[in-house]
C-alpha cells in the first residue's frame, strides 16, 4: 500500500482508491490518461488543445461584449454553477471570468453558515448576494446546497428540505419576473473521472487546498448523491429556472459549453451568433441527459 502520511487527510483518498473503490472505477483510473472518457460520455478523446484555445479566445471576446452590455444597460445576470465535487465548477468559472472586471462579474462562494445565518430564512444570505443593475453574480455552489449536500450529510431535516422545494420555484420566478437573467448549470462527472481528479489534487501541492473533509466522506456516498441530484433536477426544473446539464468529463468541452450556454441565452448588443452559438447537444441539454 502507498505511503500516504504526507498527503492531505493522511491519504484518505488514496486509501479509498486502493481498498474501497469499485473495481471498474479502479480499472478505469489505472488504464486512463489525463481524463477518463467512457460511455455514456459521447467522445473517446479530449478536445484538442489548439481547438480549445481558439474557441475559448473567441468566446471570451463575446464575454467582454456581454460585460459591456450589462454595464451600459443595467442588466442583471445570475449564473448558478452546481455539480458533484470535482465536476469542474471552479475551472469553468475561472475561464468565464478571467478577462472580465471582477467588480462587474462577481464570484459568490459562501462558506458554511454562521449561527446567525443558520437562524435566518434559508435563502436570506443568498438573496443578499444577488446582483444590482450592471452586474453579474457567478454562484460557485448556491442555495441548492440544501437539496443535495445537506440532504446527503443530514445537515437539514426532511421538513426543511421539503420547504426548500416548495419555495425555490417562487424565488426563481420572482428573480426572472423582475428582469434578472437566471441560468442554472449542473456539471455532471463520471465516478471514475471524479476520483481521478481527487487523486490528482491529493498529490498536487497547488491543488491540495481544494480538498475538504466533505470530499473525503463523500467518496463513499456516491449513490446517496445520485438520489439527491435526481430528485433536485426533477423538482426544480421549471419554466423560470430550467436546468442545463453539462457532461464535464472533458473539462475543455465543458468550459466551452458553459460559456456558449450563457452567451446564447442573453441578447447582448453585438452578439456574434456564429460564435455565441448554442452548446454541443451531445454534452449539453436538459435533465434528460443526466445519467447519474
Amino acid at each position: 500500500m502507498t505511503n500516504t502520511s504526507s498527503l492531505p487527510f493522511d491519504g484518505a483518498i488514496t486509501r479509498y482508491f486502493e481498498t474501497e473503490a469499485p473495481q471498474p472505477v479502479r480499472d478505469a483510473i489505472r488504464d486512463g490518461n489525463k481524463a477518463i472518457l467512457t460511455p455514456p460520455y459521447p467522445y473517446d478523446e479530449r478536445m484538442k488543445a489548439q481547438d480549445y484555445e481558439s474557441e475559448l479566445y473567441a468566446l471570451q471576446i463575446e464575454l467582454a461584449k456581454l460585460q459591456n452590455w450589462v454595464q451600459h444597460t443595467g442588466a442583471r445576470v445570475v449564473v448558478v454553477f452546481e455539480g458533484r465535487d470535482a465536476a469542474g465548477k471552479g475551472g469553468c468559472i475561472k475561464r468565464f471570468r478571467e478577462n472580465l472586471n471582477p467588480r462587474v462579474a462577481q464570484i459568490v462562494a459562501l462558506a458554511k453558515p454562521t449561527a446567525s445565518e443558520a437562524a435566518q430564512w434559508y435563502f436570506q444570505r443568498y438573496v443578499s448576494e444577488f446582483p444590482a443593475g450592471g452586474h453579474m453574480a457567478l454562484f460557485d455552489r448556491s442555495w441548492y446546497n440544501r437539496a443535495v449536500v445537506e440532504r446527503v450529510f443530514d445537515f437539514c431535516s426532511t421538513a426543511e428540505r421539503e420547504l426548500f422545494f416548495q419555495q425555490v420555484p417562487g424565488l426563481e420566478r420572482a428573480l426572472v419576473d423582475d428582469g434578472v437573467y437566471l441560468i442554472k448549470l449542473w456539471l455532471n462527472v463520471d465516478r471514475a473521472e471524479q476520483l481521478r481528479r481527487f487523486l490528482e489534487r491529493e498529490r498536487d501541492p497547488l491543488k491540495q487546498w481544494k480538498l475538504s473533509q466533505i470530499d473525503v466522506d463523500g467518496l463513499r456516498l456516491w449513490d446517496a448523491y445520485t438520489v439527491a441530484i435526481r430528485e433536485t433536477l426533477e423538482r426544480t426544473h421549471h419554466k423560470h429556472g430550467p436546468w442545463t446539464v453539462v457532461k464535464s468529463d472533458d473539462k475543455r468541452r465543458a468550459r466551452i459549453a458553459v460559456i456558449r450556454k450563457v452567451l446564447s441565452e442573453i441578447p447582448y448588443d453585438g452578439r456574434d451568433d456564429t460564435i455565441a452559438a448554442a452548446p454541443d447537444p451531445a454534452i449539453c441539454g436538459g435533465p434528460e441527459i443526466w445519467d447519474g
